[in-house]
């Protein structure tokens, strides 16, 4: 970890509104705690706030506590710095609301928020650090642009083993139809648990580490939602001893992609809903982009990919890493011995780690000055 130890610059920042969240829902690190506890004594170096701060800015729906970070400090990702100088009124970092107004306050070279509560008739701000019911929007603002991952919370999956490979696949559609969509039958033969709800991915194809070769996982592509809506038989046919299969029919309730024959289906899995807010690893890590999501070539910010490392290497929700470009290969044309060297790496985006895998996680592009694309190094910020 570089730069600034963690620093928070709210004072009362995120003074509680009428409407509430139940404190349980949102998780609040040890580490993230102890940093904001720390820096509740002292404010900010001004050396650590971005170079056009402005001195007042009012939350407006669809900012995230990403944005607000990036408007304020020179590094984005340090979310404990939005928090900490008003602990004993502020239970949750999170309840941050559209509407409230936070001015920056500069003193004895550190820099504080706090909430601006009224503008008097000469034009200065009158301060506030406690908590006031106000007339704000009933849902706090999010840690970053959930809409971007919310449909890959639950859907996209790593597994250890090849498991889905003696799944329920889909073998037919109705008429003939090579291609399904939503409302369509599908026709599935395998074993099938007597429940309604169904994910369709997929067939699974194996994740690579891009350094070693070796296999990380499978990972199945989200299909749709299927619904069962009659059980498979066995009909007799004049002629055959054993009678004739038929496959259990389903109805298409929802579809990312078309479907077709090959398709495997999973029973639905509990919502992963419990929000989590951009942090830095605790210990050094470092790893590559296996791929793109949906087999896109290169992506930039919003993207999601697939990363080398996982549970087992300390990687968790919520993890913010800095993507780095590769330093190029170049010739000293000033030297007689035209040595070649190594440039540096550079960094070029940061990403937002929200699913974790044994040894594979997902992760959102939050921002890039380049194309990001699968072997790309990344590293703690």
């Amino acid at each position: 970890m570089t730069g600034l130890s963690a620093a928070v610059i709210t004072a009362g920042l995120l003074g509680t509104p009428t409407a509430q969240a139940a404190p349980g829902d949102y998780p609040i690190t040890p580490q993230q705690r102890a940093e904001a506890q720390q820096v509740a004594k002292g404010g900010v170096p001004l050396a650590e706030l971005a170079p056009d701060a402005p001195e007042r800015y009012t939350v407006k729906p669809g900012d995230t506590l990403w944005d607000i970070s990036q408007i304020f400090l020179r590094s984005p990702w340090r979310w404990p710095e939005l928090w900490g100088m008003n602990l004993q009124q502020v239970a949750n970092p999170h309840l941050i609301y559209p509407g409230q107004m936070l001015v920056l306050v500069r003193r004895n070279g550190k820099a504080y928020l706090q909430i601006g509560e009224s503008l008097t008739s000469g034009g200065t701000i009158k301060l506030s650090p406690y908590a006031r019911s106000s007339k704000l929007d009933s849902e706090p603002i999010s840690a970053i642009p959930l809409h971007l991952i919310q449909p890959f919370l639950n859907d996209a999956v790593v597994l250890d083993t090849d498991e889905l490979d003696a799944a329920p696949r889909i073998v037919a559609g109705q008429e003939g139809r090579v291609l399904l969509g939503k409302g369509d039958l599908a026709y599935v033969r395998g074993k099938l648990l007597e429940r309604r709800d169904w994910r369709v991915f997929r067939k699974p194809v194996p994740l690579k580490d891009p350094d070693t070769g070796e296999l990380l996982g499978y990972e199945a592509a989200f299909v749709g939602m299927a619904a069962y809506t009659r059980r498979g038989d066995l009909r007799a046919v004049p002629g055959e001893a054993e009678g004739r299969e038929v496959p259990a029919t389903f109805v298409l309730s929802s579809v990312r992609q078309e479907a077709g024959a090959g398709d495997r289906l999973a029973p639905t899995a509990p919502l992963e809903e419990k929000p989590y807010a951009p942090h830095a690893p605790n210990k050094p890590v470092s790893g590559r982009v296996i791929s793109l999501y949906g087999d896109g070539l290169s992506g930039g910010a919003n993207f999601i990919v697939a990363i080398n490392r996982g549970q087992q290497d300390g990687i968790e929700r919520g993890h913010v890493l800095s993507l780095l470009q590769a330093g190029a290969l170049v010739r000293d044309n000033t030297s007689a011995d035209r040595a070649q060297l190594q440039l540096p790496d550079e960094r070029q985006g940061y990403l937002f780690v929200f699913r974790v895998f044994k040894r594979v996680s997902y992760a959102l592009i939050l921002s890039s000055t380049l194309p990001i694309r699968a072997g790309d190094r990344f590293v703690q910020p």
